[in-house]
């Protein structure tokens, strides 16, 4: 009697059907364990650092309501806040949990960060090898969503806790789905809404996820088609159209949405198609990633958009006709484009043109097809599994110690813009952010040449122009400055910090130069004298030394609090230092004493604003 020969577990992922053999126990607790390892292998110092100026603050560090931890108060103030353009209140939860635990501390947010991924990878592993029956292909699909370098800015970033938290609530929601198509039911059915619900309440992103769950039951769940898979996800889509709602609500009030006056609807749809294949790119091959993409100010050439949109079309059409045989290519494709639709540009929310870490699910889609099309396309390669393994061992090694090495770029402000002024000389807003992040160092010379080049790069960058007038008065060069303040008031006409530059600079100009020796003389003499601490402290910081003009602000109001133009002094002072809460408590100390003192309430609207913004 002939011997049945054994079938190799992850063999009939080949034809998309599941496999017939389930793993082993031990199989899935080694896979399992070889993630957390290839995880802590990429992320092992992320412990170490520290906070960038680069949303961290409006965030965490400098946010009062996160300050406190967690209370009853900061968590109604999560729920119904539309702070900094964004409703997320889950996330802002999860930060006052980091405050509340650690205090405001980035090590500990940073490890919670890291765990969130870990559980995802986890979470990926088990729904995807539930669902195919292919554990090892499911593993390393897992093992490059964990190690891959793209991913990195989504882990490293303390302000961008809403991907890694979303996404765990993204995979439960898949795991609920599979539960629920097993063994239908009301019960089931309300979990996976749930977790769909609580995961748009960490960031919108969710909101094409009923779509994956539809192309998931073409592949891997072989659900039959039929009009009743769509109708069974309208209370879903209803999820997500709320979400969508409220988001687009929050942002323009925040006033974060580009209006078509400033991006045209062409460059939006060629930004998009570009992006798409640039993603592709940057999974391919993860070089020069860098914390901020601009936005270009005019169309690419034709021949490189035919080119971008001739790669996207022939991928659509092949992986099409592929569908019978290897339906995981569609699926995986539609997965990828699907899940970007929200973050490509159509709807311009910031000036990036794209950023890495709206890959974080949709390069899952990808990975599919890598871990299924690669070992089809290799049946016939003798000793085929042996080799899959090497080359699969050799890529994940490969993307974790690249990982290891983009991780560190985030240990500072200062090496976050470094790098991406190395990695893109032509990048007018890394030289800029670079540029600010030197000048709040107290290191102005080495500043203005950043400043100086960004402006060269993109001359009508408002805010670049401000801030080359302020670190050309830190050197006392108010002549130069003038220029640059009105340049910016002229670009930007509602920008408030601007204006009052610009007064303060036109003021300077027109006056004789101070003594310093003689103010500081006179503030020796009359210790008590409040005019002339305040006159003292405006003249040092005319010259950069802020310190200073905050000690001088601080005891003219010791003498008497009751000056507003004193607190608005300190606000700026505190402001200039990034200590942002402290500014917005002086300039609202300076309109409870005068309600009309239009300074202060500039100077205010321009913090809150920009606190208000989104990270792009």
């Amino acid at each position: 009697m002939p011997s049945k020969k054994k079938r190799p577990k992850d063999d009939s992922a080949s034809s998309g059907a599941p496999a017939a053999v389930p793993a082993s126990r031990s199989e899935f607790l080694l896979l399992g364990a070889s993630l957390v390892a290839i995880n802590v292998a990429a992320y092992a110092s992320v412990a170490h650092l520290g906070f960038v100026d680069y949303d961290d603050g409006e965030y965490v560090s400098a946010n009062p309501n996160i300050a406190a931890g967690l209370t009853w108060s900061a968590i109604r103030w999560a729920f119904t806040t539309g702070y900094f353009a964004n409703w997320h209140p889950l996330t802002w939860i999860s930060h006052m949990l980091d405050v509340q635990l650690f205090g405001v501390n980035p090590g500990g947010p940073h490890v919670v960060n890291l765990l969130f991924h870990i559980v995802n990878s986890l979470l990926l592993f088990g729904v995807l090898a539930t669902m195919t029956g292919a554990p090892r292909r499911s593993a390393f699909v897992a093992a490059l969503f964990a190690a891959h370098p793209v991913h990195v800015e989504s882990v490293a970033w303390i302000s961008e806790r809403k991907d890694v938290l979303s996404t765990m609530f993204w995979m439960l929601t898949l795991c609920a789905y599979v539960a629920y198509v097993r063994r239908p039911g009301w019960r089931r059915y309300s979990g996976v809404a749930a977790c769909l619900a609580l995961g748009l309440m960490a960031k919108p992103m969710l909101v094409t996820l009923p779509l994956v769950l539809l192309l998931l039951d073409v592949w891997p769940l072989r659900r039959s088609l039929r009009a009743g898979l769509v109708i069974e996800k309208i209370p879903l889509l209803a999820l997500t159209a709320a979400s969508s709602v409220v988001t687009i609500m929050v942002q323009r009030k925040g006033g974060t949405v580009m209006q078509l006056g400033q991006v045209s609807l062409e460059l939006r749809a060629a930004n998009a198609v570009l992006a798409y294949v640039r993603y592709v790119g940057k999974m391919l091959w993860p070089a020069d990633l860098i914390a901020m993409y601009p936005l270009p100010r005019d169309l690419p050439g034709v021949g490189m958009l035919a080119g971008a949109a001739l790669i996207m079309i022939s991928i659509t059409v092949l992986a099409g006709l592929a569908r019978r045989q290897r339906p995981y290519l569609l699926v995986g494709w539609l997965w990828y484009v699907i899940t970007l639709l929200p973050v490509i540009g159509i709807v311009q929310v910031g000036a990036q043109a794209m950023a890495d870490r709206y890959t974080y699910v949709p390069l899952v889609g990808l990975f599919i097809m890598i871990a299924w099309g690669i070992p089809d396309l290799l049946t016939a390669l003798p000793a085929r599994r042996r080799s899959l393994e090497l080359a699969s061992a050799l890529v994940l090694v490969a993307c974790a110690a690249l990982s290891f090495r983009q991780v560190q770029y985030w240990r500072t402000s200062l090496s976050l813009w470094s790098h991406a002024v190395a990695s893109a000389p032509q990048n007018y807003y890394a030289h800029g952010s670079l540029g600010y992040v030197l000048w709040k160092g107290g290191n102005i010379d080495a500043a203005i040449p950043h400043y100086t080049e960004a402006l060269r790069l993109r001359p009508d960058f408002a805010e670049g122009q401000n801030n080359l007038g302020v670190a050309l008065a830190g050197q006392g060069r108010w002549n130069e400055a003038l220029p640059h303040f009105s340049e910016a008031v002229r670009l930007k006409p509602d920008y408030a910090v601007a204006q009052e530059n610009l007064r303060a600079a036109t003021a300077r100009h027109d006056a004789p130069d101070d003594s310093l020796a003689q103010l500081a003389g006179a503030v020796r003499d009359k210790s008590n004298d409040l005019v002339a601490r305040n006159e003292y402290g405006a003249a040092l910081s005319a010259r950069g030394r802020i310190d200073e003009a905050i000690q001088q602000f601080v005891e003219a109001l010791r003498i008497d609090p009751a000056q507003p133009d004193v607190h608005y002094n300190l606000g700026m002072m505190l402001d200039r230092k990034g200590r942002t809460p402290e500014a917005v408590a002086e300039f609202r100390a300076a309109l409870r004493i005068d309600p009309k003192h239009s300074p202060a309430q500039h100077a205010l609207d321009a913090v809150l604003a920009r606190m208000a913004r989104p990270a792009p």
